[in-house]
């Protein structure tokens, strides 16, 4: 089937991300919150993000005025069940994931399609919870999304070839790149990326360098453009632990126990960027580490 029009929960990093490329796309988007606040500041980042393409000549003003033009925002969920496709993009918890697809089924049309941009969360689990576990599958855009090529497409037991393919020619026309994993847990990139991030955290734990130490060492020493505690601050401490207890819980090998300071600096809410505060102090005009 083609898609035209898709709708998108949760107007955070990741939301506002993908509304930004489907908009840019030709695609409608409508994107919903709980918070018309947040729907507000979602637009105006968008608009932000996308005049700076056009400042460097990646994006017409024209096609600005347009991608825009195509974003609509709702505070009521009901309202996306209209659409070709949805996106659930809200926060990384199962059960606010589950509430969702719960909350939208009685408004979707027999032909919408189901996705959740979920890092590492179940697709046969979520998918399970609705009527058509056949036409749900996991839509994983990495961070941020307008810069970012891959789109993880994930495949619950009960998804048809028929949504896989339509799924395909979206991320085509949205001119990212496609990976296929299989629906074990955090996927592909975060089964690999997340135990390294927590490998960093106990290097810190453990006293064998600093926070600074360690992120050179990787930049420089693996050529890698972020350390991995940085990196780890740009993502989310949070969204870290909680893909570190999905791997630790659903392949049960201690390799991807979360590192204790990593919980202690998750309980402090120090979160990183968005909290201003994680491995390092943002606080200030440099960065400043905080161990």
């Amino acid at each position: 089937m083609e898609i035209r029009t898709v709708g998108v929960v949760g107007a955070g990093q990741m939301g506002n991300g993908i509304a930004h490329v489907f908009a840019l796309s030709g695609y409608d988007v409508l994107l919903n919150d709980i918070s018309q606040e947040a729907l507000d500041k979602a637009v105006a980042l968008i608009d932000r993000n996308i005049e700076r393409q056009v400042s460097r000549g990646k994006v017409s003003a024209e096609d600005k005025a347009a991608a825009m033009a195509r974003i609509r925002t709702t505070t009521t969920l009901a309202e996306l069940g209209q659409s070709d496709l949805i996106i659930e993009a809200a926060t990384e918890r199962e059960t606010v994931k589950q509430a969702i697809f719960e909350d939208l089924l009685p408004h979707i049309q027999p032909h919408t399609i189901l996705t959740s941009n979920t890092s590492s969360i179940s697709i046969t689990r979520l998918a399970s919870r609705t009527d058509r576990p056949e036409r749900f599958m996991g839509f994983h855009f990495m961070n941020p999304v307008p810069v970012m090529q891959l789109v993880e497409l994930i495949r619950g037991i009960a998804t048809d070839e028929a949504t896989y393919k339509t799924l395909l020619a979206v991320v085509e026309k949205l001119g990212k790149t496609a990976a296929s994993a299989e629906d074990f847990p955090a996927f592909i990139v975060n089964r690999i990326l997340m135990p390294m991030i927590n490998e960093a955290v106990y290097t810190l734990y453990e006293g064998v360098g600093s926070v600074r130490s360690i992120d050179q060492s990787l930049k420089l020493g693996a050529n890698h453009p972020m350390g991995p505690l940085e990196l780890a601050d740009f993502i989310g401490l949070d969204t870290c632990l909680a893909i570190m207890n999905v791997l630790h819980d659903g392949l049960a090998d201690t390799k991807y126990r979360p590192c204790p300071l990593l919980t202690k600096y998750v309980e402090a809410g120090w979160l990183g960027r968005k909290t201003q505060r994680g491995f390092y102090d943002y606080r200030g005009d440099e960065p400043v580490p905080t161990r």
